[in-house]
């Protein structure tokens, strides 16, 4: 888990780390998510869209809600879904 954390902390200033579930879902849908990391609390309807379109990447579930991914990604919201680009 903290592993999940220290990734996403590493690459916030990488162009390859992909914030929001609208854009992770397409980039899921052409392939060039090589992680994607879901929070505890994310809507049901989220966690199935990245499961139906997930193919080779990886899914990781975060043991923190959305609220404590937004801080850690330094936001003022809540985030659900975060993604690492191939």
């Amino acid at each position: 888990m903290k592993d999940a954390i220290e990734e996403i902390r590493k690459n916030l200033d990488n162009e390859k780390l992909i914030l929001g579930t609208e854009r992770a879902i397409k980039e899921l849908k052409v392939g060039n998510v090589d992680t994607i990391f879901v929070t505890n609390n994310a809507p049901d309807d989220i966690k199935a869209d990245v499961e139906a379109y997930k193919g080779d990447a990886n899914v990781a579930e975060l043991a923190i809600n959305n609220q404590e991914l937004g801080v850690v990604c330094k936001k003022p919201f809540p985030i659900s879904v975060v993604s690492l680009l191939r």
